[in-house]
């Protein structure tokens, strides 16, 4: 492939002189609309509009509407394409990912395709990673689409709905990757077709694409009501893990050691695993445990709960660190994006991890929630017609883009040569002595006028590090999720002569750091890095923050053998030898071996990252394809279709799988087992006790034929008893509504516990995910019939004198970031309570046998 290249060029390379032509013909319109007024330039939208109705493509009216926006782009903000963004555009459109470097204005090219596709009137959706890019992109960019005569909207985390609505229906809308798919959640829970807030999915444009379909997929999106758990139990498990003692394992253990029956020696009363991020108890610690809780035996399914949660004490106690995942504030757990550094308002950890951390640090516990609807972001956005995205760092995760999103990243080039030094990595024994050179190092640029730009990988290093700084007399500025609120005015200064900022991966992202002349001639601004990431595109993003059009810049990392990166994924032999070589104190260690070691490890841990992501898609798929038939279905009541032939079919198929079950093929009438078809068919379907008497039947295929024509009967004569026939279809699509979503709603629950326990099947020799999919689909088909029978017996007992009110099933508590349109319930539907019916007070008796006998 390497030969390939050299003979013919990259792949961007020979994609990009396929697009010169028309980037050629866009430029030569520019004096063509040079010349046309304000009005002429606005009339183009309407023409473009007018043509593509005439039958013309985009791509027949791309180079004319390029020109447009960029002569718009002129007059408006003072700013004209390059020719390396009309390129940029080009792919934008083409439905691929541009990979633009820092500085060359990427948030410009998204006008240029966005324009072009907003002309087909089916919405454009440019999504960026947080609510600032969001608001401040919409009204800066914005200008130019209204200049030429579109809309633009913006969504934000405090929109009401009605401002949602009106956001989408525009013909732009900036919004961020979790405000669109939890809206999109939140469309299929709504329960009148006015209460919708999106339309299609149609074209989206991502900026920061890599950030958004790489770093975030491995959170699913979820919203979520309460459970009825309490909460006492997290605060016995967190005291009981303080008591603990933490021990060590001879070795890792694996499934092969599980196989084969290997002991491992185990000492102190749990084991912490940090590279795969597990802990488990020992045998001393169970019985520690068991003795505490005053059970036998903590493995009984009954204890389950207690043993779930001492592993989440032990978790939050062991693996999730203050100032690092997460900030305590205003008596509550906030966490902190790995990637970003930011807090992410209203965002929960799963399965009672947030309340166990909650336990830990002595706040408020709050209750578990129930999962009411989730999805992932991978498979959220492979529902877009077209996407597109944009990022200063894809190309090291193609191969990813490829398998997952059909996309393929095309390297645009800089519109000026590149002029920052990246510079070799400053490797030291201990991580005091790496600080101390990154003080000396901010200490020589700052006397010197140079501005400096120090990344963090956690608020807690950039806390330690300015008190350090303090400590020198060293003024600096601290960017991190505790002082969020400065960002803009932080950065902005940043590239200021003198400045010095510290900052975590928030400052990786959307922001530009302009230098004044005096910086410039001070060498530019100076990137320290003091900890490697663990994926080498979020290292590449502060590289980026230095050397934008061409400005002088240098970068470098200080890295230390006790880092996490080397210390848990560096090769244990390597490490070693530089143990021994007995390097004096502060002293750098260079050498190509150890260069070599790191890039191998982010390698390392890059791959083991899309195995997980991978993995979870696979598993998601299964979620996926079962969340579109009941959407779909969703969709079909609340469009108002008629439900009729549904309801006929599901009565069908009722008494089908009921005879089914209570009667076999080969069986004579007189085996047939009568009592328990009546028990299961009577409650649903009010037919006459079934006897071979008195149906006169021979066979199975007459009994099934003779129920079906009874069935079908009393529900006609039961549509009779409404005088306007609207009305009883109303009533089945408010029934079949609230079912579907109480059974969806269970289901999704029940998968999630498959899953937690799937993984076991590994250790009796079958594929955890072929054993998911069958069980799966097994019961999929369960919930499936369930919604039938329920649906069926509503219908079938239903009085006129109700009120035909729809109702939703479970009241939104929130999302796993903040739901600021959690709705009320409606009102619900009163319903007579027949003998055989189940009893309302939930006792799973029949009403005659519970409270029906007062």
């Amino acid at each position: 492939m390497k030969i390939f290249d050299k003979i013919f060029g990259t792949h961007s390379e020979r994609e990009l002189k396929l697009i010169d032509p028309t980037i050629d013909k866009i430029e030569k319109l520019r004096p063509d609309m040079q010349a046309l007024s304000d009005e002429e330039l606005r009339d183009k939208t309407r023409q473009y509009k007018q043509r593509l109705a005439d039958g013309e493509t985009l791509d027949d009216l791309l180079a004319e509407a390029f020109a447009t926006v960029r002569e718009a782009a002129r007059r408006v903000l003072g700013m004209e394409h390059y020719r390396v963004q009309l390129i940029g555009g080009m792919i934008l459109h083409q439905g691929r990912i541009a990979e633009m470097r820092t500085g060359e204005g990427k948030t410009l090219v998204s006008t240029l395709p966005a324009y072009l596709n907003a002309l087909e009137g089916k919405g454009v959706h440019i999504v960026t990673v947080n609510d600032y890019l969001a608001g401040r992109d919409a009204d800066w960019m914005g200008k130019v689409h209204e200049f030429l005569g579109l809309t633009v909207g913006v969504v934000l985390n405090s929109s009401t709905k009605e401002e949602r609505r009106a956001a989408y229906n525009c013909d732009i809308t900036y919004i961020t990757n979790n405000e669109l798919g939890f809206d999109y959640l939140r469309d299929n829970m709504v329960i009148y077709k006015e209460q919708l807030v999106q339309r299609e999915l149609h074209y989206a444009i991502i900026d920061e694409i890599d950030s958004i379909l790489i770093d975030e997929a491995r959170t699913p999106l979820i919203i979520s009501g309460q459970s009825g758990k309490s909460t006492k139990l997290y605060e016995l498990c967190d005291y009981v893990a303080h008591t603990l003692k933490r021990g060590e394992a001879s070795k890792e253990f694996s499934k092969m050691d599980a196989i084969m029956g290997e002991e491992i020696e185990e000492t102190g009363d749990f084991i912490v695993n940090e590279k795969d991020k597990i802990v488990h108890l020992t045998a001393d610690g169970i019985k520690k445990v068991e003795q505490y809780f005053k059970i036998e035996n903590l493995a009984d399914p009954e204890n389950l709960e207690i043993q779930h949660n001492m592993e989440l004490a032990l978790r939050a106690n062991n693996l999730m660190f203050r100032d690092q995942d997460y900030v305590v504030k205003d008596d509550q757990i906030f966490i902190v994006d790995e990637f970003t550094g930011r807090i992410m308002p209203g965002r929960r950890y799963s399965d009672g991890l947030h309340q166990a951390i909650e336990a830990k640090e002595h706040v408020k516990v709050k209750r578990e929630s129930k999962t009411l609807a989730t999805i992932t972001f991978q498979n959220f956005f492979n529902k877009y017609r077209k996407k597109s995205g944009m990022t200063g760092t894809a190309l090291t995760e193609e191969k990813e883009f490829r398998a997952i999103y059909g996309m393929d990243v095309i390297e645009i080039p800089t519109n000026r040569p590149v002029a920052r030094k990246d510079l070799q990595d400053a490797v030291y024994k201990t991580r005091k002595e790496k600080l101390f050179a990154v003080c000396n190092a901010i200490e020589e640029a700052h006397a010197k006028g140079q501005p400096v730009l120090v990344g963090t990988i956690t608020i807690e290093a950039s806390e330690e590090l300015s008190r350090m700084l303090t400590k020198r007399g060293i003024k600096h500025e601290v960017l991190n999720a505790k002082f969020h609120e400065r960002e803009a005015e932080i950065v902005a200064l940043a590239g200021q002569h003198g400045a010095v900022t510290i900052a975590t991966n928030m400052a990786g992202r959307g922001t530009d750091i302009q230098l004044d002349e005096e910086a410039k001639a001070a060498g530019g601004l100076k990137i320290i890095g003091t900890e490697r990431h663990e994926a080498r595109r979020i290292d590449n993003q502060l590289r980026g923050r230095s050397g934008r059009q061409g400005d002088p810049g240098e970068s470098r990392f200080y890295i230390s053998l006790e880092d996490d990166l080397m210390r848990l994924f560096g090769s244990e032999r390597l490490m070693g030898a530089f143990n021994a070589l007995g390097v004096p104190e502060n002293e750098e260690i260079e050498h190509k071996m150890l260069s070599d070691a790191i890039e191998k490890a982010q390698m390392k841990i890059e791959h083991n990252n899309f195995g997980i992501r991978k993995n979870l898609l696979e598993y998601d798929q299964v979620m996926n394809e079962q969340r579109e038939v009941i959407y779909a279905e969703r969709r079909r009541v609340l469009d108002g279709e008629s439900m009729r032939d549904s309801i006929y079919k599901m009565i069908s198929d009722v008494v089908e799988n009921t005879v089914d079950t209570f009667v076999g093929d080969d069986q004579e009438p007189d085996e047939w087992d009568l009592t328990g078809l009546n028990e299961s068919l009577t409650p649903i379907i009010p037919v006459e006790p079934v006897s071979v008497e008195r149906l006169g039947c021979k066979n199975k295929a007459e009994m099934k034929h003779i129920l079906k024509q009874e069935a079908t009967r009393l529900y006609e004569a039961k549509e009779a008893e409404f005088p306007n026939p609207e009305l009883i279809r109303e009533l089945e699509r408010v029934f079949l509504l609230k079912v579907i979503d109480r059974k969806w709603m269970n289901h999704i629950d029940d998968m999630e516990q498959l899953r937690q326990g799937i993984g076991l099947q590994a250790y009796g020799q079958r594929d955890p995910l072929v054993e998911y999919k069958m069980s799966g689909y097994e019961m999929f088909d369960a919930m499936t019939s369930g919604i039938q029978e329920d649906t069926v017996r509503l219908l079938m007992h239903v009085k006129i004198e109700e009120k035909a009110e729809r109702e939703e099933v479970a009241k939104v508590t929130g999302t796993n970031k903040d739901d600021s349109a959690a709705r009320k319930p409606m009102q619900r539907v009163e319903k007579k309570v027949y003998p055989n019916d189940p009893c309302p007070c939930g006792s799973g008796k029949k009403y005659k046998q519970c409270c029906g006998r007062k």
